[in-house]
């Protein structure tokens, strides 16, 4: 059994035996064997012996303990940190510790959620207690709870226990149909709003930069077919020759400029639908009824910014001097189409909601849960969760497009009164005749060459910006 280690103040002095097991973990670090840490050394340590990280971590960890601001860690420094920071530590594990028995149980976790507004079942505390158990008790004691989070600069209770429940909201320019889950106290003291925004900033940066990428695919979604045989490159050419390098951006002002209402709507139908499913009970909520819930807001922000998708088609698709911007385009489609043609294309819309947030979520789920359980439940690290996001929004992707394209065709038309393409189903059988099951598929090449650096772009552009509003790492 450990020793009961919290009942006793720390040490100022450093003993022989610690200094011993503070040179061996200082040289676990130390990657490159220079005799000092710097920040690649930290990653590749961390990543190595599986300890949790989350964004930004390495960066405050020097700001914190990096005293001469020289961009490495000595020895001396690293066992000031450690001392420093075993009081803190110790200071936690007392607070967590409420029946003061010298261990955190799973009832003393749900507790501790509950103070910061999060209700989580016993179940999942256990879960998380296994994360940091490592003589299988279900209980920690001080020496496990001190080795697993040593290495972590966090001054915070707040931040401690929010390592377990931490979700990145990230943008890549498609719907990501199921929010993000904030607490009742983040909720309540308006750091929401702060996420928002920098994931707002996050997509609009990322968007603008995959925008080309963007706009070739809706080139190949409506232009493309077996007879002009329409590529990626032949799309590029196209459209320089007809507009030049800035003809790349059509359409991306208001695919920039719907961000901001759609989050806006998405999050407050979200948390509205969130709280029908918790009724009274004040549960946390399961996977099914966050892919309902995230369903559902997701379905209404659609159908109240659906307009400005319609919009965006048009003017990615327009030629040089059709419209002189947003409203001119807008004015036009009143005039010579009437208002329901800003609908058009929102059945087929409607209906890719559930296949790609139900798709996107279980993957994302799934693979996060397989990491876990191959690395012994540590919690995954950033590029590991990017990458689980990535495949996840691909597979959504995948099920979802031939809707998505039958969408933008429709989107980009006027109405006709032919049968054949003014219809989803009309769409869908005209594509299938003329061009096979492959039609159904067209300009996803474009789609798919631009998840991953808007993926990258966005989490960059958002960890900045929130380090920036004062977001502490979560």
């Amino acid at each position: 059994m450990a020793t009961k280690e919290s009942d006793v103040d720390l040490q100022e002095i450093v003993s022989p035996e610690e200094e011993k097991a503070l040179h061996n973990l200082f040289l676990k670090l130390d990657v490159n064997d220079d005799g000092k840490i710097d920040m690649n050394d930290l990653i590749k340590a961390m990543t190595t012996m599986q300890l949790p990280q989350v964004p930004g971590h390495a960066k405050k960890f020097f700001e914190k303990y990096d005293k001469d601001a020289d961009g490495q860690i000595n020895f001396d420094e690293f066992v000031k940190y450690v001392k420093e920071h075993e009081k803190e530590l110790l200071s936690y594990f007392k607070k967590i510790d409420t029946n003061s028995d010298g261990y955190v149980d799973a009832g003393e976790i749900v507790e501790s959620f509950k103070k910061l507004g999060v209700h989580i079942e016993k179940s999942e505390a256990e879960k998380l207690l296994k994360r940091m158990d490592t003589d299988g008790t279900l209980k920690i004691d001080w020496n496990e709870w001190r080795e697993y989070l040593i290495l972590t600069p966090s001054a915070s209770i707040h931040d401690i226990l929010h390592y377990w429940r931490h979700s990145s909201i990230i943008d890549i320019g498609e719907n990501g149909l199921v929010p993000d889950d904030f607490t009742e106290t983040e909720l309540k003291t308006g750091m929401w709003w702060r996420h928002l925004v920098a994931g707002g900033a996050a997509g609009a940066v990322s968007r603008t930069a995959t925008a080309p990428l963007d706009r070739l695919k809706v080139l190949l979604q409506v232009h493309g077919s077996s007879k002009n045989n329409l590529t990626i490159k032949s799309g590029f050419k196209q459209m320089l020759e007809e507009g030049g390098v800035k003809s790349l951006w059509r359409g991306n002002g208001i695919n920039v400029i719907k961000i901001a209402p759609e989050s806006a709507i998405k999050f407050m139908a979200y948390e509205q639908i969130k709280a029908l499913f918790k009724g009274d009970s004040g549960k946390e909520i399961g996977v099914i009824e966050r892919l309902l819930s995230g369903s559902a807001a997701g379905a209404i922000s659609q159908t109240l910014i659906y307009p400005m998708e319609v919009l965006k088609t048009r003017l990615a698709l327009r030629k040089t001097g059709q419209y002189s911007g947003i409203f001119d385009c807008a004015r036009k489609v009143v005039k010579h189409e009437g208002f329901g043609s800003f609908y058009r294309g929102y059945v087929p819309n409607l209906l890719g909601i559930i296949p790609y947030a139900g798709i996107d979520l279980a993957i994302y789920e799934t693979l996060k849960k397989l990491y876990m359980s191959k690395n012994k439940g540590q919690d995954p690290g950033i590029m590991a969760l990017l990458v689980c996001g990535t495949v996840s929004s691909t597979c959504g992707q995948l099920a979802s497009y031939p809707l998505a394209l039958v969408r933008t065709r429709l989107q980009a038309q006027a109405q006709s009164g032919s049968v054949k393409k003014d219809t989803m189903t009309g769409q869908i059988k005209y594509i299938l005749k003329h061009d096979g099951p492959r039609g159904l598929y067209r300009g996803i090449a474009p789609n798919f060459l631009k998840v991953a650096p808007a993926v990258s772009i966005s989490y960059v552009v958002y960890e900045q910006i929130r380090t920036a509003m004062g977001i502490k790492s979560s």
